[in-house]
């Protein structure tokens, strides 16, 4: 079974955030709801980040694992009280769903991340 870690934070500003970090994940955002939520995934990380509340910006609202089959979400704390979740990426699609209809978003597949560094030694990079 895969599993691919996820990680939701809260920030104070959505859409700074999205530009920063679809620079820092190499990757633009695989949904984004304007000012509230926006969530990218990859083979390695499942991250999401929400319009935080007063004075919680910068800290983690749960962690857990995207997995491939799971019967249902589930969600439980740790011995710290830290919220981790379990779900496929589908059930997460209707989370999100849920919340922003109108986004109508659909987990694409994942295709693993290329190589630069292999893609420029092997001549393979474009200019």
């Amino acid at each position: 079974m895969s599993r691919i870690f996820h990680l939701a934070i809260a920030v104070q500003d959505v859409n700074s955030s999205v530009q920063d970090y679809n620079e820092r994940m190499g990757q633009e955002a695989d949904v984004v709801v304007d000012g509230q939520y926006a969530l990218w995934r990859t083979k390695e990380l499942n991250l999401s980040i929400r319009k935080a509340s007063s004075g919680e910006a910068g800290k983690l609202r749960h962690i857990g694992w995207e997995v491939d089959d799971v019967p249902q979400f589930t969600c439980d704390k740790d011995c710290n009280g830290i919220l981790w979740e379990e779900f496929t990426a589908k059930q997460q699609a209707a989370e999100i769903e849920a919340a922003w209809p109108e986004t109508g978003y659909k987990p694409k597949k994942l295709k693993p991340k290329k190589d630069k560094k292999k893609e420029e030694k092997s001549g393979e990079a474009n200019p």
